[in-house]
């Protein structure tokens, strides 16, 4: 269940967090190898234009480098500590590897500290486990999924998501993704079984503004109170009412499809819901 508060204070009434359940920091501090400074960019471009609104301030972050491309085949790993990363929705843990390298991994759901994982293609197929989809069982639910061979996962990392393996033949796996849509991927990709962590996160309930403040998040203003010349909603005496809703540069917003048509729809069995 997620966290509620006593509103002792005004920012406290409405606040809801996760509770984090898996979280369990090992006994000794994050190795600094795997910490590099990360520089905030506010929503900037290299000229300094903002490209990105709504971005800017926030609590100073060190980004942890996590290992999507699982490529350490056979050597097996403890968990050592499953940790916060302010950077992502989901946990981390990290592995202590048996040739003695540490790496950080997206912690699924259960993992412990003391577990025991490891990059294969042979069983036994347990949580946090990475194998090749063409070796996976069938029904098999995983994440951090490679769209490419050997260039990392790229599908399925957020908090709570999950992908179902449903079918393989012809050198492709066939995965029901977790917005519904089923597509084919390469079956030399690699995954990790499990859920990702944190399956709470998006019960979350900010609760004040300050808190917007601290993850990097400024205000939004409303299009309907701006002027004409400002945005597509703006200007009207009083309240108006009419526009389709839109973007500041008419992008519609509701029920209209982005996907650019150049993008191929080879690999899509059935579309998303």
């Amino acid at each position: 269940m997620p966290k509620t508060f006593r509103p002792v204070t005004p920012g406290q009434r409405k606040l809801v967090l996760p509770t984090l359940t898996d979280l369990a920091p090992g006994e000794k501090p994050a190795p600094k190898s795997l910490m590099l400074a990360k520089r905030r960019i506010s929503g900037r471009n290299h000229s300094g234009h903002i490209t990105v609104r709504h971005k800017g301030g926030g609590h100073k972050k060190m980004f942890r480098v996590i290992d999507f491309k699982r490529d350490k085949e056979n050597i097996p790993a403890k968990v050592a500590a499953v940790e916060y990363d302010p950077n992502r929705s989901a946990l981390i843990a990290l592995l202590y590897y048996r040739d003695g390298e540490k790496r950080y991994i997206l912690a699924p759901q259960g993992i412990k500290i003391g577990d025991m994982v490891s990059t294969s293609d042979e069983p036994p197929f347990q949580v946090g486990s990475c194998m090749r989809l063409k070796f996976m069982p069938i029904g098999s639910v995983i994440h951090n999924v490679e769209l490419y061979p050997g260039r990392g996962a790229k599908l399925v990392r957020s908090a709570g998501l999950s992908a179902q393996l449903l079918a393989r033949g012809n050198g492709y796996a066939t995965v029901r993704m977790p917005s519904g849509e089923v597509r084919l991927i390469n079956e030399e990709c690699r995954a990790t079984f499990g859920i990702v962590s944190n399956s709470e996160h998006n019960l979350r309930v900010i609760g004040k503004a300050g808190r917007s403040r601290w993850l990097g998040i400024r205000p939004t203003v409303r299009g309907v109170a701006m002027n004409p010349v400002d945005h597509p909603h703006g200007g009207g005496e009083g309240r108006s009412k009419g526009n389709h809703p839109q973007s500041p540069w008419s992008q519609f917003a509701k029920g209209y499809r982005t996907r650019s048509p150049k993008k191929t729809r080879k690999w899509i069995v059935k579309e998303r819901r």
